[in-house]
């Protein structure tokens, strides 16, 4: 069994950073043997994939954050993360980490959340003037 926590999450003005964080535990390798993904969810709308990082360390990003986050894992601490920079209002969200999206490729992962068997409970990220 696989948990998943968030943290990082925050207030911002437009153009500001944030970087979060996913600490997985209960599962030593999971960066390794799953696919992860941030994914963000706003209140009324359906979970948009972010990006994801597969197990061989490659990366991809929804169009919209491209240039602008960076995904990245350190596999030592079992740890996911999520940079974002030059942050956007319609960035505002809840963040995810998902691991799972075994057997697709990177855009159906992205665009699948449903097929990632591992969730967190989210950190809220706000951007605001």
């Amino acid at each position: 069994q696989v948990q998943l926590v968030e943290s990082g999450g925050g207030s911002v003005q437009p153009g500001g950073s944030l970087r979060l964080s996913c600490v997985a535990s209960k599962y030593s390798h999971v960066l390794i043997d799953y696919r992860m993904g941030w994914f963000r969810q706003v209140p009324g709308k359906e979970r948009e994939g972010v990006a994801v990082i597969d197990s061989d360390g490659t990366t991809t990003y929804t169009e919209s954050v491209k240039g602008r986050f960076t995904i990245s894992r350190e596999v030592a601490k079992n740890a996911l993360y999520l940079q974002m920079n030059s942050l956007k209002i319609e960035d505002t969200a809840q963040y995810f980490c998902a691991a799972g999206g075994l057997g697709l490729t990177a855009a159906q992962a992205l665009a699948e959340p449903e097929l990632f068997g591992y969730w967190g409970r989210g950190t809220q990220v706000t951007v605001s003037s």
